[in-house]
């Protein structure tokens, strides 16, 4: 069967809808989340916008829908982000981390577990509830995955009886606040289980229901960009959870569900790149159309400033089906051919920065000011794409070398789409 990137009607019109969502929702709240004093007053600046977005139905589009979802594929999900991030990039950020912090219970939980932790998402129509995956100890991430237990994630769980006590301190758990800042409604928390054993033996995913009591917001981190999506300091003071709230087993079978997970927002941060991306050109183009700052003719004449633009489409162009074409393999694989997906999260995401900035030189020194320009806005947000969820140079890359380090590997892998033979 031929290579096909035609959109189906459906897609079309998923795409008609999320733009005019976007425009019609996002557009107006927009700057408020950026201009607001501190980063808690610009996550509320949104709360608003996530409530209609919970009533078009976007937040249960990552839900299977044997357990009530939308049941998206990551391809349609990746062209609404698309069109949503083109307009605001904290909203839609706010959805991406409760998919990220439900991920490991829809790829790895049990029927029991999604029915019991998923349903209560799939039925919120106010969008109340937000997940967080508590990732990142307050000491670092990148090397979670250490095999000496001296080293990695410093977050444990102890059983006690029927019981996980989970003691440790996390950030940027994203979303972690809730909307009232006592804690969201689900945790779902990567620690260990032996204080002895490294990530191999004991790195796992346990859910952690917000209202268990332990549980403390300490902090909101502000930021210079992605203003309005809140990444708190979380505390875990000897929480306790019942035994069947683990995902998985402990060990390898964990490192491969925070794998999972990271892999399935990799490939969409993509999509959100690009959204950013077609704002910043869209607005660089309109310039270079209809300014001619004491010239004769508008700037777009001039063939430096014409080359420009058409390296940046370009870039576009090739961020936007590197992005397809890991959403499709990671639903035809059922998350299992990663290798993609990274690429994309890497790739797009320092794309993203270099974009927008080559859109401000079209510009020029009017795009960097807050009042004449969003550009300037743009690239406080692209900044942060290399950096968050799993930074590209602590996490993504020494993903991609563990890949190509295996065994088994084949180069045309990620062309083909097949699963890797180290993870049949």
């Amino acid at each position: 069967m031929a290579i096909d990137f035609t959109l189906s009607e459906g897609q079309r019109e998923l795409q008609k809808n999320a733009q005019a969502f976007a425009e019609n929702v996002l557009r107006p709240v927009a700057e408020r989340i950026d201009r607001a004093p501190d980063g808690w007053e610009s996550f509320l600046a949104g709360r608003e916008a996530y409530r209609e977005m919970a009533k078009a139905g976007f937040t249960k589009s990552f839900i299977p829908t044997e357990y009530g979802g939308a049941g998206f594929t990551m391809l349609d999900f990746a062209i609404a982000a698309e069109e949503l991030t083109r307009v605001d990039i904290n909203v839609p950020t706010t959805l991406l981390a409760t998919g990220l912090g439900l991920q490991p219970i829809i790829q790895h939980g049990t029927p029991e577990q999604k029915q019991r932790l998923l349903r209560p998402f799939a039925e919120d129509s106010e969008g109340d509830l937000l997940a967080s995956y508590a990732f990142t100890d307050v000491a670092g991430g990148a090397n979670f995955d250490s095999p000496d237990p001296a080293g990695g994630i410093q977050t444990l769980a102890r059983r006690d009886g029927e019981e996980w006590v989970i003691t440790g301190q996390k950030h940027y758990t994203t979303n972690g606040t809730g909307w009232d800042r006592t804690g969201c409604h689900l945790y779902t928390v990567v620690c260990r289980t032996e204080p002895a054993g490294g990530a191999d033996e004991s790195l796992t995913v346990i859910a952690v229901p917000g209202d268990t009591p332990g549980i403390s917001v300490t902090e909101v981190y502000d930021k210079i960009g992605n203003r309005g999506v809140v990444t708190p300091r979380v505390h875990f003071d000897g929480v306790r959870v019942p035994l069947d709230n683990l995902i998985g087993e402990p060990g390898r079978h964990g490192k491969q569900i925070v794998s999972g997970a990271f892999s399935w927002t990799a490939a969409l941060i993509g999509a959100a790149c690009v959204g950013t991306m077609r704002a910043a050109f869209e607005d660089a183009l309109d310039f270079a159309r209809t300014e001619k700052r004491l010239g004769t003719v508008p700037v777009i004449e001039h063939q430096n400033v014409g080359f420009m633009l058409a390296d940046i489409k370009m870039r576009i162009e090739a961020c936007r089906y590197l992005t397809w074409k890991a959403c499709h393999d990671f639903d035809h694989t059922h998350g299992l051919a990663e290798e993609l997906p990274i690429m994309t999260k890497v790739y797009c995401s320092e794309t993203a920065v270099s974009t927008v900035y080559d859109c401000m030189q079209v510009i020029g020194i009017a795009s960097y000011t807050r009042d004449l320009a969003p550009l300037e806005r743009m690239m406080r947000n692209a900044m942060v794409f290399p950096l968050y969820d799993g930074g590209n140079q602590g996490v993504r890359r020494r993903q991609l070398h563990d890949i190509l380090r295996q065994p088994g590997y084949d180069s045309m892998l990620a062309a083909r789409g097949d699963i890797p033979p180290w993870r049949q």
